[in-house]
């Protein structure tokens, strides 16, 4: 027998949670299916290393960290802030801190208990999830489903889209969705990698330095600057520092690594004037410049042959070129740009071509650098869509 539900959301990640939430708020029979054996599989996955779950920052200094995508997202963020992540995850339980740099993290550094949590809470509200089951697109007006069990359709009066992006296809964002609601004539904004570290072929002599950070750097591409860390890595460099200008990188603007960012072009073409002795020139440079041994590895890869003169080797640690040959592919990538475009969609997130069926989540057309900025809006956008969907079946059920 085919089954009717009030709501299915399809994609058991934060947004999908976080719609299904809403939903199951408002007294609505709720089915979740997820096409993995397990729900939130890239939110634990952050979560190992310490869930970042928002940046504790205002609200008109949080937005402008989502570029285009800000006034889009804006109405949404607005009403679910970082004030109001960090809200919702006490109520759940979670001990929160902030750390020096606004990050905001669960005291026990873990995702586990908090999605216990909340899948406890949806549990009380009667929403039902079920694992290893794939949307297969749709029979007729019903949805359809490959399950363990065989092929399943489902009836459902409102649908919340969360299927993710296009990176970690292990974890369950693999982009899959996109010939499905492409074929009913949405618009969809091909994906490309955000958040991504770059590939750099390195000589022989920066092996050593293979795991090493580069601390009190500042990166520029284009309009995007970040004073982050990156790491050396045998592939290339990792980071924050560099995922946060990679959208510049992907969109072939050169990149350039300050090597003293707190030191004037002057003070350290002054330094660099310094009588050397019988000092080598490297460890001339090590001893007035104090650059540590991975800033002084990256300067002569990049940088070589070095000049002789002092400003114009100061000019160089200032600005020196990173020599890479692109992005890490896609599916390395921690997030995508690209999905479903602001213009296939309403205000309220439910899809022009597919009333009744509203998207949430990484699967729609922005981008937005690490450091809870991901996850904030998720959850903003899981829970726009999820109280616009319950919005629609009142609408509904007056008509």
């Amino acid at each position: 027998m085919m089954e009717s539900w009030d709501a299915v959301v399809i994609g058991a990640g934060p947004a999908g949670l976080m719609a299904a939430e809403e939903l199951g708020r408002a007294g609505y029979r709720v089915l979740v299916a997820e096409a993995k054996p397990s729900v939130a599989r890239k939110f634990l996955m952050a979560g190992k290393s310490g869930l970042n779950l928002t940046k504790d920052e205002p609200f008109d200094q949080l937005i402008t960290r989502y570029g285009e995508a800000a006034d889009w997202l804006s109405p949404m963020i607005r009403v679910f802030d970082a004030e109001a992540v960090q809200n919702w995850a006490r109520e759940l339980g979670s001990e929160l801190f902030t750390g020096s740099t606004g990050r905001v993290f669960p005291t026990v550094m873990k995702a586990s208990p908090l999605l216990r949590a909340w899948l406890a809470r949806l549990d009380g509200f009667g929403a039902q999830v079920r694992t290893r089951w794939r949307w297969a697109g749709w029979e007729g007006t019903v949805l359809a489903f490959e399950t363990p069990d065989g092929p399943k359709q489902i009836d459902a009066r409102a649908v919340v889209l969360a299927l993710g992006g296009a990176s970690w296809a292990r974890l369950g964002s693999d982009g899959g969705w996109v010939p499905l609601l492409g074929g009913k004539a949405v618009e969809i904004a091909p994906f490309k990698p955000a958040n991504a570290g770059l590939l750099v072929d390195w000589s022989d002599h920066i092996a050593p330095q293979f795991g090493q950070p580069l601390k009190g750097i500042a990166l520029h591409a284009g309009s995007l600057s970040s004073r982050g860390e990156a790491v050396i890595s045998e592939h290339g460099l990792e980071g924050g520092g560099i995922y946060s200008v990679c959208a510049a990188v992907r969109d072939r603007e050169t990149l350039r690594m300050d090597l003293l960012p707190d030191l004037e072009l002057a003070e350290i073409a002054r330094r660099l004037s310094r009588p050397r002795g019988k000092a080598s020139f490297s460890n001339h440079l090590r001893k007035v410049l104090k650059l540590g041994a991975a800033r002084a590895a990256v300067l002569q890869e990049f940088g070589r042959p070095l000049p002789q003169d002092a400003p114009a080797l100061a000019g160089l640690i200032k600005t020196l070129p990173v020599k890479h040959a692109g992005l890490r592919p896609m599916d390395e990538a921690i997030s995508t740009a690209g999905g479903v475009q602001r213009e296939a969609l309403h205000g309220n997130l439910m899809l022009k071509q597919l009333p009744g069926t509203f998207c949430a989540g990484e699967m729609l057309d922005w981008e937005a650098p690490t450091g809870g900025y991901l996850l904030t809006a998720c959850l903003a956008t899981g829970r726009w869509a999820g109280r616009s969907a319950a919005g629609y079946l009142a609408s509904a059920a007056t008509r």
